[in-house]
């Protein structure tokens, strides 16, 4: 019988989705594992995988399409023996509701193919089914598939499963349901206030709906509060050019940014109660350093999380911030990889920007805005008046996590660290 394969869900909020490509062809056969089309959610564009094996009978849903909703109907997959005629004339199979919706809770980060559930007892119950990608990843992994519950048709172990199976759960609050923001005045009432003056009307993408509804929770049920502090560069900048110096042979250059995210990591580790999110009903306080940095993107902006980053080197961080950028550009991040972290860096300092306040990412606990550092005259402990490279940072707290003297405490372990360099090296 014929199966449908279904649009997937491919992040814990995404309700519908782009298909912004096509991998095969009407025609074409497919194994499992196999890639066969690219998906644009609200936050990135990510590979589709196949579950079954068989023959691309027919495809329902155009290459572009906007807006399908998430277990509807995207190609329609021909087992061995069958033709386009079974599609015409037969029933096609599809998986029940409830199995579809355990398959995408369960498979964040890839999709597959939905086939009816048998309805009379198996007689094979001490058989593990897997797809052959799900086997040799196990194998890899040295894992019993036996321990590993499958979310794919009648059961069967898929990628997904088996990435799960090794990878840490991150606790945090659960993300809000994808949604436009209420308005006081109807989007048509601001419309007929410009109808006689010339515009272009743009038409919000997922991402653009994300990111509008999560900060406007943000800012309507966040206590937001917020404590500011100059910092002293000379130092930090004195100390870069020497480490970029010897690590020019390896083809190595620290920024500032990475300097301010070790700061920030450390700055976690010694005020321990600050490294919190909130959690609705609950607060959750964090072993780790997660630290989160805003990128910006075409569209929008991603905050792709450097997780463990007070164990990493600076080195080490620069190239994992360079390359979590590169591709939240390209919108390759997988869901993990922008998820989770307790506090956050929003960096507008290489435009030139002097100060300014960012808004908490939920569920994190505060944000760090980055300005430019401008030369400015300085009084000395000695009394003495120069001229000194000086960095204003903003810290925007949660007053539900973190109440003010914490939150003093916090940014005082950040500009002890960035003014003694030195120390970020211990």
């Amino acid at each position: 019988m014929p199966i449908k394969i279904l649009m997937p869900a491919l992040s814990p909020t995404m309700e519908d989705g782009t298909l912004a490509k096509w991998l095969v062809k009407e025609g074409d056969t497919v194994s499992s594992g196999d890639v066969i089309a690219e998906i644009e959610t609200d936050k990135a564009t990510m590979e589709f995988e196949a579950v079954d094996e068989g023959t691309i009978g027919r495809i329902l849903v155009a290459e572009g399409t906007t807006n399908v909703k998430v277990n509807d109907p995207i190609a329609v997959l021909l087992e061995d023996g069958e033709s386009t005629d079974d599609i015409s004339d037969g029933p096609v199979a599809t998986a029940p509701q409830a199995q579809a919706t355990a398959a995408a809770e369960a498979a964040p980060t890839s999709g597959g193919s939905e086939k009816a559930a048998p309805t009379a007892p198996r007689n094979d119950t001490d058989r593990v089914f897997a797809s052959p990608l799900a086997r040799r990843l196990a194998d890899q992994k040295g894992l019993d598939l036996s321990q590993i519950t499958g979310s794919g048709p009648r059961g069967r172990i898929v990628k997904a499963d088996v990435e799960a199976a090794t990878s840490e759960p991150v606790a945090a609050a659960p993300a809000p349901v994808e949604k436009t923001p209420q308005t006081a005045v109807s989007s048509d009432a601001i419309s007929k206030i410009y109808a006689d003056r010339p515009h272009k009307e743009i038409a919000l993408d997922g991402m653009r709906r994300t990111v509008a509804a999560r900060l406007t929770e943000a800012k309507q049920t966040i206590p937001h509060f917020y404590l500011r502090r100059e910092i002293r560069l000379d130092a930090l900048m004195n100390f870069r050019k020497q480490i970029n110096d010897q690590l020019a042979p390896r083809g190595i250059k620290l920024s500032i940014n990475d300097f301010i995210i070790k700061a920030c990591a450390d700055a976690l580790q010694r005020v321990p109660a600050a490294n919190a999110v909130w959690a609705g009903d609950r607060i959750l306080q964090l072993t780790p350093s997660d630290v989160a940095v805003a990128v910006a993107v075409e569209g929008g902006l991603f905050t792709p999380v450097l997780r463990d980053a007070h164990q990493k080197t600076l080195s080490a961080l620069s190239s994992e911030m360079k390359d979590l950028a590169a591709r939240a550009r390209d919108r390759k991040l997988a869901p993990h990889e922008y998820q989770g972290g307790s506090f956050a860096i929003s960096n507008l300092g290489m435009f030139g920007i002097e100060n300014f306040d960012a808004v908490i990412n939920p569920p994190h606990g505060a944000i760090l805005a980055v300005g430019a550092g401008i030369k400015k005259p300085v009084v000395y402990d000695n009394g003495e008046i120069g001229i000194a490279t000086v960095m204003s940072v903003t810290l925007s707290v949660d007053h539900r996590v973190i109440d003010g003297a914490l939150g003093a405490e916090l940014l005082n372990a950040i500009v002890e660290g960035l003014q003694n360099p030195l120390a970020l090296l211990a």
